[in-house]
C-alpha cells in the first residue's frame, strides 16, 4: 500500500514542521533534532534580542535560536538521551519503544474503530496492569493526540472501578485551611522583612503538609526510603506550588494578596528587581490563569499531585521500574475519571496533564529567585491574579475568564 505523505498527520511539536519520528523524547522533525543536538553538546549560550516569545514555525524557527531551544526543553527534549561525545546512542533506549508512538499514530487509522468495548478492554488493562509505555513520553503523545483531534468523547467509562483509588488519593490530602495567620490590621504597613518572615512560615506549612501526604499515600509502606527521600527533596518545590494553584488558592491569592498589599517596596527594592524574577513573574502569573481556567478539582489535582511525585526519571531513584508501573497507573486512572466527569470537554485530561511540565519548570526557577527579591515577586503576582480570582469566585472551585499567552512559547 503507498504512504500518503500529504495526508500524514505527525506535525513537529516545536515548529510545526513535518516530524520524522520520536527524537530525545518528543515528536519532532530533523531540523530541531539537530538544532537541540548541537546546542546541547556544543552548551552553546544563546539570547533572544526581544521579549522571549518569538514565533516557532518552519519559516520563523531559524530567527531566535533562545526561542527554538527553550521551546524544545518545555515541550520535553530529554538532554539526558544525548551523549556527552554527541555520537548516537546516548540513552535513547531508556525512553521505550516505538511501539508507543505506532499506538498513539493507530487512532488515526481507518482500520480502527474505538468502539465502547475496545476502549473499557485497553483501559482496564492499563489501570490494573499498566502497559511498558514510560510516563516521560506520555505528555508529548497526548499533545500530538489533542494538536490532531484524535482524542474523541469516550462511550465507555472504568470510572466506577478506579472510583476507589481517586478517594484513596483524595482522602490522603489535607484540605483544611492554612493554619500560618495572614489577617493584618488595616493601616498597618508590612515591611519586606516581616512579609519574607511569613513567606516563610506558609513554606514550613506548607512542606510539612507534603511530606504528612506521602505518608498517607496507598503506596507509601511499598516506597523504600532511599526512594521517598529522593523524591521528596526532589519534587517537593513543585507539590507546593501545585497546591497553591489549587486547594490552598482562596487563601493564597485571598489572604496573602491582601498582607502583600500593605507592603510597599522601597526603590532599591525595586530597581534590583532582576529581568530573570520579572520573567518568573510572568509566567507565574500564566499558571495562574491556565489553573484557574481549566477549573481543577479535588480529584484531579490529586491524581496531579501523584503523577508529579512518582517522577521515575529523578537520579538516584533503586526501584524505577516499580515506580514507572505506579505512576502509570494513576495517570489512566486520571484519564479515566476526567473522561468520565467531563465527557463534553474531550481534551481537558491532555491540557491537564500539560500543566505538569510547566509546574516542575516554575517550581525549579521559583526556588533561584534571589531572597531578597521573593516580597516583591509574590506582591506583584498576587496583585495581578487577586482581582481576576476574586470577580470570577463563584464557590468554593477557583475560576478564571481567560487564559492569558505563555511567555517564552
Amino acid at each position: 500500500m503507498v504512504r500518503d505523505d500529504a495526508a500524514d498527520p505527525r506535525v513537529c511539536l516545536i515548529c510545526g514542521d513535518r516530524a520524522t519520528g520520536l527524537h530525545y523524547g518528543i515528536i519532532s522533525c530533523e531540523g530541531c533534532k539537530g538544532f537541540f543536538k548541537r546546542s546541547i553538546c556544543n552548551k552553546r549560550v544563546y539570547r533572544c534580542s526581544r521579549d522571549k516569545n518569538c514565533e516557532m514555525s518552519r519559516k520563523q524557527r531559524n530567527r531566535c535560536q533562545y526561542c527554538r531551544l527553550l521551546k524544545c526543553l518545555q515541550m520535553g527534549m530529554n538532554r539526558k538521551a544525548i551523549r556527552e561525545d554527541g555520537m548516537p546512542g546516548g540513552r535513547n533506549k531508556s525512553i521505550g519503544p516505538v511501539q508507543c508512538l505506532t499506538i498513539v499514530f493507530s487512532l488515526s487509522s481507518r482500520s480502527i474503530e474505538m468502539n465502547g468495548g475496545y476502549t473499557a478492554a485497553v483501559r482496564d488493562q492499563y489501570i490494573n496492569t499498566p502497559m511498558n509505555t514510560p510516563y516521560q513520553l506520555l505528555p508529548h503523545l497526548f499533545s500530538y493526540a489533542a494538536q490532531s483531534g484524535l482524542l474523541a468523547p469516550q462511550p465507555c467509562s472504568l470510572y466506577p472501578q478506579s472510583h476507589p483509588l481517586v478517594l484513596q488519593l483524595v482522602a490522603a490530602e489535607d484540605l483544611t485551611p492554612l493554619a500560618t495567620p495572614m489577617l493584618i490590621e488595616d493601616g498597618y504597613k508590612v515591611t519586606q522583612v516581616e512579609l519574607f518572615a511569613l513567606l516563610c512560615r506558609l513554606a514550613d506549612e506548607l512542606l510539612f503538609r507534603q511530606i504528612s501526604w506521602i505518608k498517607k499515600l496507598p503506596f507509601f509502606c511499598e516506597l523504600s526510603i532511599e526512594d521517598y527521600t529522593c523524591l521528596l527533596s526532589s519534587t517537593w518545590q513543585e507539590l507546593i506550588l501545585l497546591s497553591c494553584l489549587t486547594i490552598y488558592s482562596a487563601q493564597i491569592f485571598g489572604d496573602l494578596a491582601d498582607v502583600t498589599a500593605k507592603y510597599t517596596p522601597s526603590d532599591e527594592e525595586l530597581q534590583g528587581f532582576s529581568e530573570d524574577s520579572m520573567e518568573v513573574m510572568e509566567r507565574l502569573i500564566y499558571l495562574f490563569r491556565k489553573f484557574h481556567q481549566l477549573k481543577v478539582s479535588n480529584e484531579e489535582y490529586a491524581c496531579m499531585k501523584a503523577i508529579n511525585f512518582l517522577n521515575q526519571d529523578i537520579r538516584g531513584l533503586t526501584n524505577v521500574s516499580q515506580l514507572e508501573q505506579l505512576n502509570k497507573r494513576y495517570w489512566y486512572m486520571c484519564q479515566d475519571y476526567t473522561e468520565y466527569k467531563y465527557p463534553h470537554q474531550p481534551k481537558r485530561f491532555p491540557e491537564i496533564m500539560m500543566c505538569l511540565p510547566e509546574v516542575r519548570f516554575m517550581a525549579g526557577k521559583l526556588v533561584n529567585v534571589p531572597l531578597e527579591q521573593l516580597p516583591l515577586l509574590f506582591k506583584a503576582v498576587l496583585h495581578s491574579c487577586k482581582s481576576s480570582f476574586i470577580s470570577n469566585r463563584t464557590g468554593s472551585s477557583p475560576c478564571l475568564t481567560t487564559m492569558g499567552t505563555c511567555p517564552g512559547n
